[in-house]
């Protein structure tokens, strides 16, 4: 008995900073990822259907990316000026409406404007990544991000197994327009959730909607002042990232019709590839949380980059089972990426700029992604349907030297 008690005093000293705001973005996340994963696996198969046959889904990656990054100055300026409650809880209620077009779409260009629509909601991302790092104790940064991708991998699981489910019983269009009313429904509950945030920022002031537009000159002067206050290991890891940004997107808007026209897995299959990359980030969370917090953060990036060459060779040329082999191996990758790089950042960046910092790097890394996805599904309908996964591979050199030779493991953690 005194054992038992001993395990669930360390369990909840081990978790105690899950509390207050991570809690409730916790718990909304939990929601939005079950509801995104579902339409997943079958997205790129959808906008083939809805007559997107040709370079349509770069297009599509394109303009989202692309809109995506046009919010990011203003989001980070109006969280780190305003606060990040308003813009996180209103903006979700109308990200939660835009999955209306992808439900109700006769063709792919619905799909088209309402990913841009989807996307220019997502002006609220620099405030949400911004509160998620006020809300964590540099002690706890590792396992608090590591838990986010941990709750994303648990509650996800089901979510491609329902999609493949609907997918049998309906066919495809049917089942994706089912699965996009779900998402929808998903995303309002929430949205209704994050009403119940507490600021963690503000100057009294009352935000201003006007300024959105009217601020986007000063956003991108405060987001230039931030850089020169900042360490310089930052700037190498945003290089390192949006280097990272570009060579993924090459890959993932082709990443299905690579499977089915090269690897010859049938679409009513492909779905089950996503079962091992959540199982496995399930498995491995929690350690590499831990592993994130206690021997630091340069390492676990170094491991991120390395695992991905074999990862990404293992796809290109196996069958199912390699493929499923492959993922699992992603599922690790991206842990380690995500979870010691976001620990890193918030580590070299004061709480006052983290917005326009946070702003300002994905400003860059979504152009570079939208740049990416153009490219990929260029050279997979073009030139080679292996050109993006060897580009890929070839772009992982540069981001390892940068990583190993330029982004020292930071001496002090802000608060």
């Amino acid at each position: 008995m005194q054992r038992i008690l001993a395990l669930v005093k360390r369990f909840r000293q081990e978790f105690s900073f899950i509390k207050g705001n991570y809690a409730i973005l916790v718990l909304s996340w939990v929601l939005m990822d079950l509801a995104s994963e579902m339409p997943t696996p079958n997205y790129q198969y959808y906008v083939q259907a809805l007559g997107g046959t040709g370079i349509e889904l770069g297009l599509i990656g394109f303009c989202s990316f692309m809109a995506l990054a046009a919010v990011q100055f203003p989001g980070g300026y109006l969280a780190d000026r305003y606060g990040r409650r308003w813009l996180i809880s209103t903006m979700t209620f109308a990200l939660a409406l835009c999955f209306l077009f992808y439900a109700l779409a006769p063709t792919w260009h619905f799909i088209l404007i309402g990913a841009v629509l989807m996307n220019l909601c997502l002006i609220y991302q620099p405030a949400l990544w911004a509160m998620i790092s006020d809300s964590l104790p540099p002690e706890r940064r590792g396992m608090g991000f590591s838990i986010i991708m941990l709750i994303n991998s648990v509650v996800t699981t089901p979510g491609p197994l329902f999609a493949g489910i609907l997918l049998w019983q309906f066919g495809l269009i049917p089942s994706m327009r089912i699965v996009y009313i779900i998402v929808t429904a998903l995303y309002l509950a929430a949205a209704f959730l994050r009403l119940r945030l507490k600021e963690t920022i503000t100057s009294g002031d009352p935000i201003r909607p006007q300024e959105f537009l009217s601020s986007y000159p000063k956003a991108i002067r405060e987001s230039w002042r931030a850089w020169k206050v900042v360490p310089r290991p930052m700037f190498w890891l945003f290089i390192s990232q949006t280097i990272s940004m570009f060579a993924i997107a090459l890959v993932q808007v082709i990443q299905a019709l690579y499977a089915r026209d090269v690897l010859l897995i049938p679409e009513s299959i492909w779905w089950l590839a996503y079962i091992p990359l959540f199982l496995s980030m399930l498995a491995v969370s929690v350690p590499i949380g831990k592993f994130v917090d206690r021997v630091g953060r340069r390492t676990p990036l170094l491991l991120s980059i390395v695992l991905l060459a074999p990862t990404i060779l293992i796809f290109m040329y196996g069958d199912f089972t390699e493929v499923l082999i492959s993922m699992s191996l992603l599922g690790v990758s991206i842990l380690l990426g995500m979870s010691a790089g976001s620990a890193m950042q918030t580590d070299l960046v004061a709480k006052e700029n983290r917005g326009k910092i946070i702003g300002f790097t994905n400003f860059v890394g979504y152009i570079a992604m939208a740049i990416g996805m153009l490219l990929g599904n260029w050279f997979y309908v073009s030139v080679s349907p292996q050109l993006p996964f060897f580009t890929l591979l070839v772009l992982l050199i540069p981001q390892f030297v940068i990583t190993l030779l330029l982004i020292p493991e930071p001496k002090k953690r802000e608060e």
